[in-house]
């Protein structure tokens, strides 16, 4: 049987589905045959069974006790990705027609976000980025929110344009709601900040399939009972995650992440420090080119989970990603609606990837320069 190496393996720059750590990855091949003590894969064993018990009750703990939930909130497990929480959360947190919701869309997820609400209830678009091409978060003082509001939402990280929210908006007391997918697990948050947080795993926190959702328990129970079954968060909390067969390889892969960030990493607050020093290798490298690099989010707002830049013409942002390649750098054109190039550096991103990306970079400005 081969042996997984980081040798045979390229820094992978994919914004999602991304990297995973190492050690991750090779204990997924060590027990993929036989779970220790089971004697079946975790992709066979049922989901009703003492042993799947184990790893979804690991899992909910680690995340419990990576983020420090209060006993305020709950996690869930549920399916759909973000496309389902689009629905699942106005359908839940709007009880009556009339029930606004803002949304503060600082990129295209976000966009996005909003577009099934005026099936439940009134949409107000607190604040819109667009003018700027989704290059910046507002200001206190920009958002127009509204003061009965059934719900604040925002995407914390915008994978796209690269852009991320530093600081929560102050609300006065209204829930926030924040799709957390792409720096989720990223740095320690106060979950008591949060009405609801949901985030699909495979960024940050394992692989696709899986989308965790921390939730206020008071939030819980705005569930309508006449809504249908599935979207309710009431009948996935009563169900323990288990409404319908979840998907259990992601929750065990979810399990194995937050081990690695307790055991390797050593906890969110040193998770965070790797991060932003990752990020702050290449910023600089942007901001040293003397414009050769041309970075798209306002210095304050940059990501520290997706770099975007680009350089003079499109064809250079061709070659640079298909010489980064080359080398062993795959996954870093920027998505189709901003061009250039993405260098997402998630939790699970070695520091050497992006040391090796930092260096080329600046070999490539001086080759092309």
């Amino acid at each position: 049987m081969s042996t997984l190496t980081s040798a045979s393996r390229v820094f992978n720059f994919s914004a999602g589905p991304a990297t995973l750590p190492l050690t991750v990855l090779e204990q997924i091949q060590a027990e993929m045959l036989s779970l220790p003590g089971v004697g079946s894969s975790v992709l066979e064993i049922s989901h009703r069974s003492k042993d799947f018990d184990t790893i979804l009750e690991d899992a909910v703990a680690r995340i419990t006790q990576v983020l420090n939930v209060p006993d305020s909130h709950e996690v869930l497990f549920i399916q759909g990705g973000g496309a389902l929480q689009n629905i699942m959360v106005p359908a839940n947190l709007i009880t009556e027609p009339s029930q606004t919701a803002d949304y503060i869309q600082t990129g295209s997820w976000g966009k996005k976000s909003a577009g099934e609400v005026h099936n439940y209830g009134q949409l107000n678009v607190a604040y819109d980025a667009k003018e700027s091409n989704y290059d910046r978060i507002p200001s206190q003082e920009q958002l127009k929110l509204t003061s009965d509001a059934a719900y604040v939402h925002l995407t914390s990280n915008e994978t796209i344009q690269g852009v991320q929210f530093h600081q929560l908006p102050d609300t006065n007391g209204v829930p926030i709601v924040a799709d957390k997918s792409s720096d989720f697990l990223g740095e320690p948050i106060n979950v008591a900040d949060y009405g609801l947080i949901y985030a699909c795993a495979q960024k940050n926190a394992g692989v696709a399939g899986v989308t965790i959702v921390v939730m206020a328990k008071d939030l819980v129970k705005r569930s309508a009972a006449k809504m249908p079954s599935y979207l309710s968060y009431a009948k996935h909390s009563e169900g323990g995650s288990r409404f319908n067969t979840p998907c259990s390889f992601g929750i065990y892969v979810t399990g194995l992440v937050c081990k690695w960030l307790q055991d390797d990493i050593g906890g969110l607050e040193k998770m965070a420090a790797i991060n932003k020093a990752k990020a702050k290798m290449l910023y600089e490298v942007i901001d040293g080119s003397a414009g050769f690099y041309i970075g798209h989010a306002q210095p304050a707002d940059r990501s520290t989970m997706n770099v975007t830049f680009k350089m003079t013409t499109p064809e250079l942002d061709s070659k640079f990603v298909t010489d980064a390649a080359k080398a062993g750098m795959t996954t870093l054109k920027g998505h189709r609606s901003v061009g250039g190039i993405r260098a997402s550096i998630y939790n699970a991103m070695p520091v050497e990837g992006v040391e090796t990306l930092a260096s080329f970079m600046k070999d490539f400005a001086v080759q092309h320069g």
